[in-house]
């Protein structure tokens, strides 16, 4: 395997493996904006901001998580019966014809987007607080993991019934 092909395989278990531990503090931060609401009386929309903020990252990774492992859109209710080489055959079929454009076109029409968001460091709406860029930077995150995984589980068809 190429080097750079290498990198890749190793980078996106890694980067699983960090956003991971982003569960905790969305869970934290989404459930504190009740009693900040109810007992302190400020700072639920902040903490529901920043919860939103985290979540995006993490809903970025763990598609590709998923993809990874093969359970992201996974149907399996005919196709178990099929011999493994048809299966992985149609998934990197699958894989090349429909989620590698699906993600370049992600790419490519969110750009203009993304790019006067993350520039502007763009605010949440109701609350004001910067953040709200990260956002929508999760959709390039969630375009480029998936399409580098992607092209990884085309190139390397022995990998696609691995889990990650």
């Amino acid at each position: 395997m190429a080097p750079r092909a290498q990198g890749i395989d190793a980078a996106i278990p890694a980067i699983v493996a960090v956003a991971k531990w982003l569960v905790l503090p969305v869970v934290l931060f989404l459930m504190l904006q009740w009693p900040a609401r109810d007992l302190i009386g400020r700072f639920s929309h902040e903490a529901d901001d920043f919860g939103q903020l985290l979540f995006a990252l993490y809903i970025a990774v763990a598609v590709t998580c998923a993809t990874r492992r093969g359970t992201h859109l996974a149907t399996d209710v005919i196709a178990h019966r099929y011999p493994p080489r048809l299966r992985s055959a149609l998934r990197r079929a699958a894989l090349g014809l429909g989620l590698v454009p699906w993600t370049v076109f992600v790419l490519v029409t969110s750009a203009p987007t993304v790019w006067r968001s993350v520039v502007a460091l763009e605010s949440f709406p109701e609350t004001f607080v910067p953040g709200y860029f990260v956002v929508k930077l999760a959709v390039w995150v969630l375009a480029a993991l998936l399409l580098l995984q992607a092209l990884q589980m085309v190139f390397r068809p022995e990998r696609t019934e691995a889990a990650g």
